[in-house]
């Protein structure tokens, strides 16, 4: 519970720090959003990769809107029965506006239902939120059905471009590469600001929200998890390594890491649901930045890097991504539906010494799903092959994501 005056003053204040913000740079889910829709507009995604410029950008959209951020630390005795003093508020400041954009909504308990009364009204709400888990939790109680939700993910090439005002090539994906996609950190250039975004998601989003008493656990795992890019692993390893007291933890952990976007788990493709839910995974993170600067280790393979990188574009696409080891391995296989329609193998060199190995998983991959062509995404090699009747279209990472995003 508030105060309706203290309220107002956090209201205000809100709204006079809107426009000190910069603005920012035009990301490409702008155009893809139509907020006049009727539908709760869901904007999720890990901490720090834009979910409050893009809000901003929205609201230039509109003619006039009510805006509240939850992460403030003056709301947290802010409670879902306030909802009617702000909705007074907001008319006593602002006039009868259609449009409410509510940021880091998850802070609030019950916020679902303060979204689904603004519904009722025929009044529209875009939020954003940093748990993936939570959000989904409470959208599919009372907003099924009438809500429509975008990922968020740091910068993508493109969008790198357009922030240091370059042109795509291998020269600028270069820093791209190594960088990451974070705007704060681009802009800055502190290794401070990423080391600060792995304890805030680790401390806030997953120790405080999941009641986690054991922080140094947890924070090893991460760490080890962003160490081993592109590796297997599997949870009975993980309970051994860190003395958990069950597998259950270990699957709770990853779960969290995942929620809060930091990492993704991505199965060895079975047409047996069950045999993907028990053979090893493969862990990926959000960004090559945040891996690279709490992880040394990673930052010295380029091969994980530029895999990593392709799968962070692949996750901003497709839902169901699988990697493929029969005789051989081939890095990603995509599902559509009931099919797999695209095999991608990630090779940072291609050369004589590995060309064997990258070719016959790919090719094996193809085979197994009927595919007539496959991809090899190299860092600056570009080839056209083919072999066994398959046509093997070889591309640098930095062409690949121009089309791609």
């Amino acid at each position: 519970m508030i105060l309706k005056e203290n309220l107002r003053n956090i209201i205000k204040s809100q709204r006079e720090n809107l426009a000190l913000l910069e603005e920012g740079i035009g990301r490409e889910a702008l155009e893809q959003i139509d907020i006049k829709i009727p539908f709760a507009l869901v904007l999720s995604g890990i901490r720090r990769c834009g979910k409050s410029t893009l809000l901003r950008q929205l609201m230039k959209k509109t003619r006039g809107f009510y805006y509240f951020n939850f992460e403030d630390p003056r709301t947290a005795n802010l409670e879902i029965s306030d909802f009617q003093k702000m909705d007074e508020i907001f008319l006593e400041e602002y006039g009868n506006q259609d449009y409410y954009f509510f940021d880091e909504i998850q802070n609030l308990a019950k916020w679902e239902l303060m979204v689904r009364a603004i519904l009722d009204k025929k009044k529209h709400v875009v939020i954003t939120g940093s748990n993936a888990s939570l959000l989904s939790k409470e959208l599919g109680t009372r907003l099924t059905g009438r809500h429509i939700r975008y990922e968020l993910f740091p910068f993508s090439f493109r969008e790198f471009l357009i922030l240091i005002n370059g042109k795509p090539s291998l020269g600028s994906f270069e820093e791209y590469f190594a960088k990451g996609g974070f705007p704060e950190y681009l802009k800055v250039k502190r290794a401070e600001i990423l080391q600060e975004l792995l304890n805030d998601i680790i401390t806030r989003d997953i120790a405080v929200r999941y009641k986690i008493r054991n922080l140094k656990t947890i924070k090893e795992m991460a760490l080890y998890l962003l160490t081993n890019i592109g590796k297997e692993f599997s949870y009975n390893a993980l309970k051994k390594i860190f003395n958990l007291g069950s597998t259950n933890s270990a699957i709770s952990f990853v779960s969290y890491f995942q929620d809060s976007y930091l990492l993704f788990a991505i199965p060895k493709f079975d047409y047996s649901l069950k045999k993907q839910l028990i053979n090893p995974k493969k862990v990926y993170s959000i960004d090559n930045g945040l891996s690279s600067i709490n992880s040394a280790s990673f930052s010295g393979d380029k091969g994980k890097m530029l895999e990593n990188m392709v799968f962070i574009n692949l996750k901003k696409r497709y839902k169901d991504i699988f990697y493929f080891r029969e005789k051989k391995e081939c890095d990603f296989v995509i599902k559509e539906g009931a099919k797999i329609k695209e095999s991608i193998q990630v090779c940072y060199d291609l050369n004589e010494d590995n060309r064997e190995r990258e070719m016959s998983g790919l090719i094996e991959a193809l085979e197994k799903f009927n595919l007539n062509k496959g991809l090899i995404l190299t860092y600056k090699q570009e080839d056209e092959l083919k072999i066994k009747n398959k046509k093997i279209k070889v591309l640098p990472v930095w062409k690949w994501l121009i089309t791609r995003g």
